[in-house]
Parts: structure tokens; sequence; C-alpha cells
């Protein structure tokens, strides 16, 4: 299982008034030394919980989901369909699969009734009426590009009606996909701990503080400077790289706190020339090419305000971009969850677009190896919850690879609502020893899982559309075969033609052949549906 369970000391967990709420009267500042003492004092109580409950699958639980993107406004508004991204945490909703578990969704806006009956139509054995009631439903209605923990914390009655859905606070936990204080500050006035890393440790998942881990772990990672202020720091880190290997031809320079590979920037560096720092300032104003876009000036000015590295680029023939998946329990035990291969894209081919799971045989060990040594450190240092390790791989002559780690993610991230779907609904498990995903029967499932399959045609099409076509289709997730399509993003397809969808079938290529026939699909259905609803974009 993915998260925490968690179970009362007596009480129904299926009342939503059964129990008066023991809260503190006084709530401290957000930020205070009050606040922080109060959320340490919360912290312990998820280890009693995970040991004493977690066992039992009939025992209540009940987890306050926070699925926002706790990002700056100016990374959310690069993001296209930003608020929608709530919805890849509906996979939580498969807790609802557990007797008397109970599920507090938070979101932006409210969730159309079509996606929330989507996913509770895929829980195995669960009454649709009786999920329903378990599960609670609360929105800022708030479409505003603002993290949705700040526009929560704006809104003190919505914060009562979330302390008023909590059945039982001893048996209640938050989990969040990235934490910031602001996380801190909601789970203090809830009074439940929070299931994720400490934002006191989030220097650790920057871009520098991934290069001081990957050094104290020993773990390879490109050569480069760390800690860099502005562009006469990355300037004389560019020096410095050229000179300890004159054959260098390009580096990346990457913002602190980059998402999803945006913060990145590419900068060629001319053959045959000596780099000094005059020269190298004036490459990297005149041709750094950032991935999202922006001019030189407009990347140099994030970069002076939140700081960041430069790193050498790897060459090398046959590579590729996995990742490994982990979590720290509250039982403080280190567990490898799963490993990918990235999808990617993007100007130089560095922004996240999916993935397909498991990785590459060749160096799925490898990756494991690398990443629990990453996985250990963090632990040591008090990390919990989720993250992941980035890693690139390259193949020499005689055909062995190396692995590279390029940042570690303190967070969920966009392979955790496709593994959480697979998990919940074959109820297999990785074989620790191959790296395979087998059903209870043994048999291997991968899938190929994107976030980003864009297409301007979809916006003709609504949740219902993109539902009857896959049910006329017989493309839908089937139980029996275990096989078939999962869509998540739904809310983006009208205002944005954005959807997410994971395909899972026996094989790599059965799962990336059945995802290609739903695009086709789709592609095909909604082309009449567009160019007769007077849109003036035109289909390419």
């Amino acid at each position: 299982m993915d998260d925490i369970t968690l179970a009362p000391r007596g009480g129904d967990v299926l009342g939503v008034h059964s129990l008066a709420m023991v809260l503190p009267a006084y709530q401290p500042t957000p930020g205070s030394p009050d606040e922080r003492e109060s959320f340490v004092a919360l912290q312990p109580r998820l280890r009693a919980m995970f040991e004493d409950r977690y066992p039992d699958p009939r025992s209540p639980r009940c987890v306050v989901v926070l699925p926002g993107l706790s990002l700056d406004r100016e990374t959310l508004t690069k993001l296209v369909g930003a608020q929608q991204y709530e919805e890849r945490q509906l996979s939580m909703l498969m807790w609802l699969r557990l007797p008397r578990a109970r599920v507090i969704f938070l979101t932006s806006m409210p969730i159309a009734d079509s996606v929330v009956d989507y996913y509770l139509g895929m829980l195995p054995g669960v009454p649709h009426s009786h999920a329903r009631r378990r599960l609670v439903l609360l929105s800022c209605n708030d479409s505003s590009d603002e993290a949705l923990t700040q526009k929560i914390l704006k809104r003190p009655r919505l914060v009562q009606r979330i302390r008023e859905a909590i059945v039982d606070p001893s048996v209640t936990h938050l989990t969040a996909f990235n934490t910031t204080p602001d996380e801190v500050t909601l789970a203090v006035q809830l009074g439940i701990p929070l299931y994720g890393c400490d934002p006191a440790l989030n220097h650790l998942g920057t871009k520098s503080g991934s290069r001081r881990v990957f050094a104290a772990s020993g773990v390879a990672h490109p050569p480069g400077a760390e800690g860099l202020r502005d562009t006469r720091d990355a300037a004389e880190a560019v020096v410095q790289l050229r000179a300890n290997d004159p054959a260098l031809r390009r580096v990346v320079l990457k913002l602190e706190e980059g998402f999803s590979g945006e913060g990145n920037a590419v900068l060629d560096l001319p053959r045959d020339e000596r780099i000094d720092a005059a020269r190298a300032i004036s490459l990297i104003e005149g041709t750094l090419r950032p991935e999202a876009g922006q001019s030189p000036s407009e990347y140099l000015q994030s970069y002076a305000r939140l700081g960041g590295i430069v790193e050498s680029w790897i060459e090398g023939e046959h590579k590729a971009s996995p990742s490994v998946q982990m979590r720290v329990t509250p039982s403080r035990s280190l567990e490898v969850i799963s490993t990918h291969d990235q999808v990617l894209g993007g100007a130089s081919g560095q922004v996240f677009l999916g993935s397909t799971f498991p990785a590459n045989h060749a160096f799925r060990a490898l990756l494991s190896s690398e990443g629990r040594k990453v996985g250990e450190a963090l632990a040591s240092r008090g990390v919990l919850g989720r993250f992941a390790v980035d890693f690139v791989t390259t193949r020499d002559a005689n055909g062995a690879h190396r692995a590279y780690a390029l940042e570690i993610n303190l967070r969920k991230g966009g392979t955790t609502l496709p593994f959480q779907m697979l998990q919940f609904l074959t109820a297999g498990k990785v074989d620790a020893a191959t790296g395979e995903f087998r059903t209870p029967l043994g048999d291997p499932r991968c899938y190929y899982a994107t976030d980003n399959l864009v297409n301007p045609a979809y916006q003709s099409l609504t949740p219902d559309d993109l539902l009857d076509i896959l049910v006329d289709h017989r493309l839908h997730f089937d139980s029996t075969r275990q096989e078939g399509v999962v869509f998540h993003l739904m809310g983006a397809l009208a205002t944005y033609g954005k959807l997410g969808l994971v395909s899972i079938a026996a094989t790599h290529e059965q799962a990336e052949d059945q995802y290609r026939r739903v695009v086709a699909l789709l592609d095909h259905e909604s082309r009449v549906a567009y160019s007769g609803a007077g849109f003036e974009t035109p289909l390419t």
C-alpha cells in the first residue's frame, strides 16, 4: 500500500458528527515558534497509528487529501491546467475500498460528479453508495492562480468545515502533493499530523541540496557547482567546468526550485575556444536557451532571485532518463516503491511528459541500488513520506550502464497516480528481486502514462463524452482481465484540450500500443465534433 492507514479508538468513522473534536482554542501564529512546537508535538501520532492500526484492513481510518501544488504563483501560471492537476490525487479515493475508510478531499473548484463517479466505479467489491457516503468533497470555489493551501487558509469557515468533517482527529492525518510552511499551518489548525517531508528539510530537495546529498551518499552525479546566486556565479562555474574538461560542449543551468524541468536552461559552448568569465557571461546572456520558452534575460532574473546550479550535460549513446520512487514510513523504514523510465519533451528534452513502468530491465537493479543510497541518506536526516530521485543513464562500449543522479523530488509527482491506480486496481505488488509488478495470480503488468495528452479538438469533449467513448470501444479498465485505460485530468478537457491517462497491460509494447489506439480513437471521435462546433483554431 502506498500511504498509511489509521484507525480510531472508538467511535463510528461513517458519521460526521459522532465525536466532538478536541482542538485547542488557541491557534498559534503561522510560522511562529509556538506553531512549530505544536507541529512537532502532533507528528509522533503517525508512528503509533502506522504500527498499531495499519495491519488491520477493517479498522477505521481517515485521510485529508490536499492535492494542490504548493508552488509560487509564477510557476503555477506556467503549468497549463495547474488547477486540474489536483485531480491527479483522485487515486486516493481508492482507499475507500477499505470498508471503514473515510476520505476528505479538498480542491480549488468543485470536481464534476461524473469524474468522482468514474473513480468510485472502479472500486473493487464496494457498492458506490457505500463509498460515496464515506467521501467528503470540499472546495474553495476559487479558480485563481494561487496555491490550494493558501486558498484554504484564507477561508476560516472552510477550515472549520474541514474540522467538522474529521470524525476523530486521533486517527486522521493530512497528506499533500508537496509540503511547505502552509501545510504545517493547516495541519496545526486541523489538529492532525502531516504525512510528508517536514518543510524544514525541503532544502535537501533543492538542486543544490540534491547535489550535496548525492556527494555524501557516494552516488555519481554530473560535474557542476551548487549554491550559485547570479549570472556571474554561473559564468565562473562554466569557466571552471570547461577548464576541467576542454571537450565540454554543453552545460545546464537549473533554478533551485525548478519544477518538471521547466526551470532548466541549456547553454552550448563553442568548440576550440578559450572561455573566460567575460566570454561566459556573454554566452549566457545571449545564447542561453530556457526550457520554459523565456528569454535569457527573463530566465536570469529568476536565477538571480531563486539561485541555482550549473552542471555538465551528460553525453553518451543509449541515454535514458529513469527515476526511482521511494518513501520513508512513520516507522522510519525506507521502501523502494518503483522505477520508471521518464517520457521527456520540451526544447531539449528536459520537461516531464509521462512515464513507463517498470524501468528498463537492463538498468533497473542499478537504479534501485543507487536510489536506495540516496534514500538512506535522506531517511537519516529525518525525511518522511514519498520522494523520487531522477537519473540519467548511459551505456559504454562494453554494454555496461552507468547512472548519474540529477535531482531529488521531496514530494509526490507524475508517477504517483499511475502507480497507485495500478496497485489499487490489481491488488498486486512489485517483486523486489526483479522490479517487476505482479498481480496476485503472478501475471506481469506494465503501463504507459502521461499527463500531457493535448489536442485542441479535445475541447469539444466533456468528461461524459470521454467515458462514453471508452465504454463504446471497450477500452475502460477491465477488472477481469486487469488491463485497460484509466483517465485523469478530465477537468482540463473543455478548457485546454488536455488529458492524462494510464494504459495498463501485460507488456510495455502492449501498453504503448493500447495508448496509441486510444489517442487515435480520441482524435477521430473529437475531430467531427470539433470542426462542427465553431472553434476557430484549425486542426493539426
